[in-house]
This record gives C-alpha cells, sequence and structure tokens, in this order.
C-alpha cells in the first residue's frame, strides 16, 4: 500500500512541478494576448507560493516513505529542498534571471521524484514488499 502511495506522490510532484514551471515560463507570452481573447488574469503570488509549499509538503511524504521503507538515501531530500529554495527565492534574483532560477528550482525537485522513484525501484532486499 505504501509503495503505490509513494508511487503516486512521485508521480504527482512531478507533474504538478513540471506544469507549474512551464507555467511561469508561458505567463509573459500568455498574459498579453488575454485581452485580445476577452479575458483577464493577475499574477497570484500567493497561490504561486501555496502550490510550491503543497508540492514540497508531497514530496517530502513521498521521499520518507521511500528513505524509510526502501533506500535510506539522504540525497533525494537534498535535491528535494535545495530545489523548493531556489524556487521560492526566484524573485530575489530579478526579473531577467527569474525563469532561468525558476528551471534550475523546478529540475531539483523533479530529479529528487526521479531519485526516490529509482532508488525504491532498485532495492533488491524489497523485492518481496512491491
Amino acid at each position: 500500500m505504501l509503495a503505490t502511495v509513494r508511487s503516486v506522490f512521485d508521480k504527482v510532484g512531478i507533474t504538478v512541478t513540471s506544469l507549474c514551471a512551464i507555467h511561469c515560463i508561458m505567463l509573459p507570452v500568455i498574459l498579453p494576448l488575454l485581452p485580445l481573447l476577452g479575458l483577464t488574469a493577475s499574477h497570484n503570488h500567493a497561490f504561486e507560493r501555496i502550490v510550491l509549499l503543497i508540492t514540497m509538503v508531497l514530496g517530502f511524504i513521498t521521499l520518507f516513505i521511500g528513505f524509510h521503507r526502501y533506500h535510506r538515501k539522504l540525497y533525494p531530500f537534498y535535491s528535494l529542498f535545495l530545489g523548493g529554495f531556489i524556487y521560492w527565492q526566484k524573485d530575489v534574483w530579478g526579473h531577467e534571471y527569474e525563469h532561468a532560477v525558476l528551471m534550475v528550482g523546478a529540475t531539483l525537485v523533479v530529479l529528487a521524484h526521479i531519485m526516490n522513484m529509482r532508488l525504491c525501484n532498485s532495492c533488491n532486499s524489497c523485492e518481496d514488499d512491491h
């Protein structure tokens, strides 16, 4: 049961982080086009922070399940927290670097989930648990 939850959370974490990064990158392109379609939108930083926090909590739960039950490796946590920290600080670097910083942070979060999936799937001592 925990293996299924971990696997689903890893996949959800990868998907949400990737979609968030795509949204942030495409927003400057799409935002000016919205009035042409009769739509309006605002860039809501609070919403972005909430989504990031939810992603980090789900990521921590997922990595903890993998760590505790399968692999006992800490480096996926390092990648998750470093990526989340960088992602959170994207505005600090200035507007011209925001997208590059965002991509680095999102990549590290996605990488944490990928590392966790690979470590859990390669666990030789737990093959009967899968």
